[in-house]
């Protein structure tokens, strides 16, 4: 007999001594065959006795063509639009064949090719399967955390409706924070320095710092910038109801000229007495350079009324810490500790509503800021 190695292309084997060509199916790599001279009479007649043999692998190379072509055809898919993807599926038409009628045991020639496609058919599957367990956790994670927020609102809503009070429990929570940091630097100078440059790291230190923030940046500046940007005031005039802390309006004779905060021509008949010690907005620690100064302005009668509104809640935080050094001055109680002290001067202010009646006082400011008209 004759030892012949087949290719993996289709190839033309002659046989010299009988004359004749025999076309040889494509196979797979690696795949070697015996034949004997015996089986040349069966070799003639392909179709009935070969494709016993021969048809898996053929079958197998087909499903492996088509996959390699439905691979390609969804490449295409993905960078294309709907219109020449549309195109290139009746230009290429495939007919798909079900992936369950792949042979699931390979025989030993075909073990390459059968890898391969195995290899193709699970690594697609894993990438499913990760894609959902990803979308499963990130769905687990929208339905959980809708779930644990749920009854918040509803809750804020209800306390809200029925007992409108604890609807403002959050805002009055930092307030009473800042009156008790006050209390504190009214007897220890050094308080709010060390809040700001961040040398108290306690946890009581830094809410109280976080409601310091929260009192300047929520409820304050943004009003403060919303009265200034409404107006046509001067940034001269701006400065200087910013410097002095104390304020006093006052009804003059009516004179038509240029009002000194906006200078505009205006029928001026109120004069604005500005005085006060310069001092630090963080620390509140006050700046005795110049200290009796004063300013007189005449200004008309809208310019009045935006100065009352925004000195009011310009210097509201220095006005209550001048407050709460005053109750400090007054208590008279020595040799107790600083947290004694505080603690009792807070209980009393407390009880006796005084905290409350500051607060209403910044949200009346607040109010009168909100609703302060435009300027004409």
């Amino acid at each position: 007999g004759k030892r012949k190695s087949w290719s993996a292309s289709v190839m033309y084997d002659s046989d010299e001594s009988e004359g004749s060509d025999i076309v040889v199916r494509k196979v797979a790599a690696k795949r070697r065959c015996i034949m004997d001279d015996d089986e040349r009479s069966e070799e003639q007649q392909p179709d009935k006795t070969c494709p016993t043999e021969n048809a898996p692998t053929s079958r197998k190379q087909k499903v492996l063509a088509k996959l390699k072509e439905l691979v390609r055809q969804s490449t295409a898919r993905r960078s294309c639009s709907s219109a020449n993807c549309e195109d290139s599926n009746s230009e290429a038409p495939v007919e798909e064949e079900p992936l369950c009628q792949l042979p699931l045991t390979p025989s030993e020639g075909s073990e390459t090719d059968s890898n391969s496609i195995k290899d193709f058919i699970v690594e697609e599957e894993e990438d499913n399967d990760d894609d959902d367990d990803i979308d499963n956790t990130e769905h687990v994670k929208s339905e959980n955390q809708p779930h644990q927020k749920q009854p918040n609102p509803s809750n804020s809503e209800l306390l809200a409706h029925y007992i409108p009070q604890l609807f403002r429990c959050d805002h009055y929570v930092h307030f009473k924070r800042i009156v008790k940091a006050f209390l504190i630097n009214a007897i220890d100078d050094t308080f709010l320095s060390s809040l700001y440059d961040g040398t108290r790291q306690k946890k009581y230190a830094q809410d109280m710092l976080l409601s310091l923030h929260y009192l300047d940046d929520r409820f304050i500046q943004p009003r403060l910038e919303n009265l200034i940007c409404r107006s046509r005031w001067k940034d001269r005039y701006k400065e200087r109801v910013d410097c002095y802390p104390d304020v006093r309006i006052s009804l003059k004779n009516t004179k038509n000229m240029s009002c000194q905060a906006c200078e505009m021509r205006r029928y001026c008949k109120f004069s604005v007495l500005l005085s006060g010690r310069l001092y630090n907005s963080k620390t509140l620690a006050v700046d005795d350079f110049m200290s009796d100064d004063k300013q007189v302005l005449k200004v008309g009668m809208v310019c009045a009324n935006r100065t009352r509104v925004y000195h009011n809640l310009k210097h509201f935080k220095y006005k209550l810490y001048m407050d709460c050094s005053s109750i400090t001055e007054l208590d008279g109680v020595e040799d107790e500790p600083v947290k004694d002290t505080v603690d009792r001067l807070f209980s009393h202010l407390e009880e006796s509503g005084w905290i409350q009646k500051k607060y209403n006082d910044l949200e009346d400011y607040m109010e009168d800021a909100d609703n302060f008209q435009e300027e004409k």
